[in-house]
């Protein structure tokens, strides 16, 4: 491995608790193995991390080891704890942070890995005391970035954001990614997408720098300065390019896949395919938006925001305009629903969208739709966020998501990209 690595510590010499990889990237699945233990023996796997924000998440199962002694959290069932049955990633898919609202979220991806300490402990330990000594204990390293990748700070033109360039000569595929409505710099899924050999534009496009501080108008020119200064990289491998969005930055994939020929791929994950809230401006086109209706916002019983009825029905023909005109797309468009989430009805949206492609004879599209699945689908390893604080909201915002089935979509949502984006821009090396 390419990465610094870690040794087990354990009291016994006969129990050992192994993580293989102990360093890896942070969507790479991990092995759990336990073995030394008396047959039967009843114990607890406990996950913890601090974040850079200093919020502790913790996550705990308690599993019985086989006759041999062992417990191989790839075949064995947790019997309860954060999740029950067969989680190989489970000690990371269902952390829980220790104050309420807030998300997991790498920020400064190359400043250093998430740093995950294991610990076994003996019998049931729900909450071990600071007297309890664990049986054994280790450190697991989860890397945003790979070895090599280059992180370059963007600020050219009106461009805001930054460019991750896999190691090597190139040219690689590129891409833009971009986050939704919360605004600023979001940087862990490009870093990632660059580990696997993409050229990735983590793209800013309102509350940071010295952009506008909130969002009145999607001006797609700014986003087609960004796809020109990408491409002009001697590093970035054309004529076309890809883009990944969520949430509101997935209504902006949608447009740019619409109207700039050089996007060949569109990842659109959880948005809409109208505007909504603001419009859209980009030369002579001019497209309306439909209009929040905060007085349909609801609060649920753990005082959050769920914004699932603020959205007015697209259906309704008086909002025809707004509709972004998808058939356009000149290249491929996957579209990724979460059934689950509370921030848009995003089935429908991608429904939508796909029947207005069908209706022109377009075939140009693909629909992964996930049961249980919330709004904020991320690479594996990323642990359910169904509430959280976000930035301009007065009270945690509802993005709805049951654990296992959307640690599920996430797994699978996320190879599915990898190839996507490998099959339209061309192969890379790192997949």
């Amino acid at each position: 491995s390419p990465f610094p690595r870690f040794q087990a510590q354990h009291p016994s010499a006969m129990i050992q608790l192994r993580v293989t990889p102990e360093t890896s990237l942070a969507d790479t699945p991990v092995r759990i193995h336990v073995s030394g233990l008396a047959p039967t023996q009843l114990v607890t796997l406990q996950s913890s991390l601090t974040d850079e924000r200093g919020v502790q998440f913790q996550a705990r199962a308690f599993y019985r080891a086989d006759e041999a002694g062992e417990v191989d959290v790839e075949r064995a069932a947790a019997t309860g704890g954060d999740y029950v049955g067969v989680w190989p990633m489970g000690l990371f898919w269902f952390l829980k942070p220790e104050k309420l609202f807030h998300r997991l979220m790498k920020r400064d991806v190359m400043s250093g890995p998430f740093c995950f300490q294991l610990n076994l402990f003996d019998s049931f330990q729900l909450l071990p005391p600071p007297e309890v000594v664990p049986l054994a204990t280790c450190t697991v390293e989860r890397w945003y970035v790979g070895p090599g990748v280059e992180r370059v700070p963007i600020k050219e033109g009106r461009v805001r954001g930054a460019l991750f360039l896999p190691p090597g000569p190139g040219p690689f595929p590129g891409v833009i990614d971009m986050f939704g409505g919360a605004g600023g710099l979001i940087e862990f899924r490009a870093s990632l997408l660059a580990s696997r050999g993409f050229a990735v534009l983590a793209l800013a496009f309102f509350g940071y720098d010295d952009l506008p501080r909130v969002l009145v108008e999607v001006d797609l020119e700014y986003f087609e300065e960004a796809a020109n200064l990408l491409l002009k990289h001697p590093k970035v491998r054309g004529p076309g390019l890809g883009v990944i969005g969520v949430s509101k930055g997935a209504e902006v994939t949608l447009a740019m896949a619409a109207f700039l020929e050089k996007v060949v791929a569109a990842v659109w994950i959880n948005g809409t395919g109208f505007l909504n809230g603001t419009p859209l401006r980009y030369k002579g086109v001019h497209i309306p938006h439909i209009p929040y209706c905060p007085e349909r916002l609801l609060i649920t019983e753990m005082a959050a925001l769920d914004n699932y009825h603020v959205f007015e029905d697209p259906r309704d023909p008086a909002h025809a305009a707004a509709a972004i005109p998808v058939e356009k797309a000149r290249g491929e468009v996957l579209f990724v629903v979460g059934e689950a989430d509370r921030n848009f009805n995003s089935k429908l949206f991608a429904e939508m969208a796909i029947e207005r492609m069908k209706s022109h004879g377009k075939k140009n599209y693909t629909l992964l739709s996930y049961p249980g699945a919330g709004h904020l689908i991320e690479p594996p390893g990323s642990p359910l966020c169904s509430i959280s604080l976000i930035r301009g909201s007065p009270k945690p915002v509802h993005w709805g998501g049951e654990p296992e089935p959307h640690a599920k979509a996430q797994e699978h949502s996320w190879q599915e990209i990898l190839k996507f984006l490998d099959r339209c821009l061309g192969s890379t090396s790192n997949l």
